[in-house]
């Protein structure tokens, strides 16, 4: 069976299922299951801490797993990424207080509270900065004002808790995260074909979950102005209507421009025109 680590809580948990059992596989009824086997795709899941799963893939003892980008870097555990999911997206940024510094380049003799220093570790050193890096677990936050450390270095969504704290971010963002699929540095992609199945599963999802399907009809002496709004992924399917003159017309679309194209064919004459949501799909 393939052995697949998914994060047992925290912001990625929920994502993740959601994201598995639209590809598909069974999935843990309650938080308290640790493992759950899926005898008709042959995959075992195991619900681990999202900071533990790179570790966990990299020793091999996993074949894949889903966690955050930041937590893989932060782990330097010898696994890589194969496919990031479009959720579960974060920044990670420095903060202090103002005046402290304006960027990494006055951090020298300085101290950095972090929950990620493997991450904040090697951000510094390829910049060549002489600062020091205490690991903190929880918000952070506090650190500065505690005296524990000048500078923090945290995941930054709205900026609302640091401003809150009287801190200000600085500098470019050191990372830019989301969840992401991880598998053993160095293991081929042919190594095992239930992995790139997967794969396909879950790039079947994201892209049904970014397209809709555009149905419409149109006078055929408007059909190439309508193809060019709907091109499809090949090419739209075109099917004459009973009604001479009249194609009724099917396209793949991204669903975030559906709206705007819907009201650019309506202004070339097209009439009955739907979306239809996508559930899977293989490209």
């Amino acid at each position: 069976m393939l052995r697949i680590a998914v994060p047992n809580k925290g912001s990625l948990s929920g994502p993740a299922s959601a994201m598995l059992h639209e590809a598909g596989y069974r999935q843990r009824k309650e938080s308290k299951e640790l493992v759950v086997i899926d005898p008709d795709n042959e995959v075992e899941f195991f619900y681990l801490r999202p900071k533990d799963i790179a570790i966990y893939v990299a020793s091999g003892k996993l074949d894949i797993g889903i966690t955050g980008r930041d937590l893989l870097l932060d782990s330097g555990a010898s696994a890589e990424e194969i496919l990031p999911l479009n959720f579960g997206r974060s920044t990670f940024r420095y903060a202090t207080r103002p005046g402290t510094a304006k960027g990494p380049e006055d951090f020298g003799g300085m101290t950095i509270a972090t929950s990620y220093e493997g991450i904040v570790a090697k951000h510094l050193a390829d910049q060549g900065i002489d600062a020091s890096v205490v690991h903190l677990d929880g918000a952070v936050e506090t650190a500065i004002q505690l005296g524990v450390a000048q500078v923090i270095a945290d995941v930054v969504e709205t900026g609302t808790s640091l401003r809150n704290a009287g801190l200000e971010v600085i500098g470019e963002p050191i990372l830019t995260s989301e969840a992401v699929v991880v598998r053993r540095h160095g293991v081929a992609d042919d190594d095992h074909p239930q992995v790139q199945q997967f794969l396909r599963r879950l790039q079947g999802v994201l892209v049904a979950r970014s397209y809709v399907m555009m149905d419409y009809d149109c006078r055929a002496e408007h059909l190439e102005q309508a193809v060019a709004l709907t091109p499809g992924l090949e090419s739209p399917t075109v099917s004459p209507l009973h009604n001479e003159g009249w194609v009724a017309v099917r396209a793949m679309v991204p669903a975030k421009e559906a709206q705007r194209i819907m009201d650019d064919l309506y202004e070339i004459g097209a009439r009955a025109i739907l979306t239809t949501a996508i559930h899977a799909c293989r490209l």
